[in-house]
């Protein structure tokens, strides 16, 4: 069944009365939410270094906790996989994205029943649970399969899109709770969608049950295509003007002002595939690419300003765990009119019947619905400042992420910043001790893994944390963090060490004066990637 809702601010397909509990619930428990932004690069937002103005994490981070080296999962699926688990993404099925693979257990590409959701965990200690955005941790876009879909892992509510990416303006898989619906013919949005229907849900939510609920805000902001809405476009219009090369030193210099790095950090060279400002001959078609780039990301902070709002309305924001975070480092896909992948992702027509034009490779404006862009290697290097790599790699660009915690009942020292390496793992940990949950050891009779990950409560009143290794699997792409060491690699090159401490830049490669410390790290990941089911892998 498609049912057409009227506009974007109306999706939850009922009228909702500003009037109820509004949080007067004896049940001290803290709401919790959960943002993650696709595709964003370390450093693109203010509170990170970036230029684009993002008031609303701007607020968040000075009211709140942030992170310097929390890691990801270096993509979409397998970052969504453990934020929702606890668990490494082999460990759920979903060690690649969510198509089956020859690789074994770990490459299944949908989430296997030895896990289950943290709405599934809080729903056993009387949360109500609500996600709205992108979910890309099924197999299955069809109704007609959907034992992996939101309300069937433990969500009462769903409103978004069950496939990765897709047009903002006409959306693919968009589903309410199990059905399709279509997109409005109006003004429609996507990423305003969202965060409208997280505001609705919240209200609805108050206005309905004294418990607490926990809500996953999952934006396909600022993931390809290119498209944003004119005014976020005009806001950002001329920030990025001097060019890559001279943008990512002075992004260096504000993190430096600002902590995120120390200070005798270093930049990574400008990667060789990219060429300099200076040679540039369309720079107002590549500067247009990263203006709308941001844009979609000022969309974003503005709904994010929305929800926030909400919940000072319903006078809950004080005890509300907020968490925002990327899935992966900024992307560095390009395509062409050519690359039959990327038509799987959006319609061959417009909403007004104006054909699609798919591809860099044109002098086609991004930003309205009948173009199909991405920014490309070149802003995505920007983006990752002052790291090497991108989206896919394991190196610190690729999975290094902003990690805002806003819980002002908790965090004794707003606006701090906290340095111990942490991983997506540890958010299912976190929000099991702050709503007092406990991690069953069985779901429906099947034996679960354990998880992986430490609760970061200890850390906002900035205590350390259990001293443990990080590792990472992504394409064969492969990495171990312990201490200050860094062991990695690219799918076709050998093994890399690096002192983080010293250069997270990973310039200077020391596996041939530390020949024991990098054998060890080795061994220990392939310890790991057996017991995790990376391996074995086919020949």
């Amino acid at each position: 069944m498609l049912i057409k809702v009227s506009r974007s601010t109306a999706i939850i397909l009922t009228i909702i009365f500003f009037y109820g509990c509004q949080g007067n619930s004896t049940d001290t428990r803290p709401n919790i939410i959960i943002v993650m932004a696709d595709d964003m690069g370390f450093s693109d937002i203010e509170p990170y270094g970036g230029e684009i103005h993002t008031p609303a994490l701007n607020s968040l981070a000075t009211n709140g906790l942030r992170f310097t080296q929390f890691y990801n999962g270096a993509r979409c699926c397998p970052t969504r996989a453990t934020l929702l688990t606890g668990l490494y993404a082999h460990q759920t099925g979903i060690g690649h994205m969510v198509d089956a693979t020859p690789r074994g257990p770990g490459y299944l590409g949908d989430l296997n029943n030895q896990c289950v959701t943290i709405a599934q965990v809080l729903g056993n200690v009387g949360y109500r649970n609500y996600i709205v955005g992108k979910w890309h941790v099924s197999r299955s876009l069809s109704n007609s399969e959907i034992h992996n879909w939101p309300i069937q892992r433990g969500f009462d509510k769903f409103y978004g899109t069950i496939t990765g990416a897709g047009s903002y303006y006409d959306p693919a898989t968009l589903t309410y709770n199990n059905e399709p619906i279509t997109a409005p013919d109006d003004d429609y949005y996507y990423t305003d969608a969202i965060s409208d229907s997280a505001s609705a849900f919240i209200k609805q939510h108050f206005n309905q049950y004294a418990s607490p609920f926990f809500m996953y805000v999952s934006y396909t902001a600022p993931h390809w295509p290119l498209h944003a809405l004119k005014q976020d476009i005009e806001e950002n219009e001329g920030l990025f003007d001097s060019g890559w090369d001279t943008l990512r030193q002075e992004r260096l210099r504000k993190m430096i002002d600002l902590d995120i790095v120390k200070k005798d950090q270093s930049l990574s060279i400008r990667d060789e595939n990219i060429e300099p400002w200076d040679s540039v001959n369309n720079k107002s078609l590549e500067l247009k690419k990263m203006e709308v780039y941001a844009a979609q990301i000022t969309s974003m902070d503005k709904g994010i300003g929305r929800i926030v709002k909400t919940l000072a309305k319903m006078k809950v924001l004080d005890n509300t765990l907020f968490i925002f975070l990327a899935d992966n480092g900024g992307c560095a896909e390009e395509f062409s009119q050519s690359t039959a992948w990327v038509r799987r992702y959006g319609p061959i027509l417009t909403k007004e019947k104006k054909e699609i034009i798919y591809g860099n490779d044109n002098d086609m404006i991004p930003g309205p619905a009948d173009t199909y862009q991405s920014y490309g290697r070149n802003w995505a290097n920007l983006s990752n400042t002052p790291f090497r790599f991108y989206k896919h790699y394991v190196h610190e660009g690729g999975i290094s992420t902003p990690f805002i915690i806003h819980w002002p009942k908790k965090i004794k020292n707003p606006g701090s910043l906290y340095s111990q390496p942490t991983h997506i793992i540890d958010i299912m940990p976190t929000v099991i001790e702050a709503a007092n949950a406990t991690y069953p050891s069985e779901h429906k009779e099947i034996k679960l893994t354990s998880i992986e990950g430490v609760s970061l409560i200890k850390s906002f009143n900035q205590a350390d944390l259990k001293d443990r290794p990080l590792y990472w699997e992504h394409e064969n792409n492969r990495a171990i963090r312990r201490g200050k060491w860094k062991l990695v690699t690219t799918w076709d090159g050998s093994w890399e060490l690096y002192d983080i401490n010293l250069d997270r830049a990973e310039e200077n490669n020391l596996v041939l004066e530390y020949p024991d410390i990098a054998q060890q790290l080795a061994m220990d990941w392939e310890t790991w990637a057996w017991r995790t089911g990376v391996l074995p892998k086919p020949n």
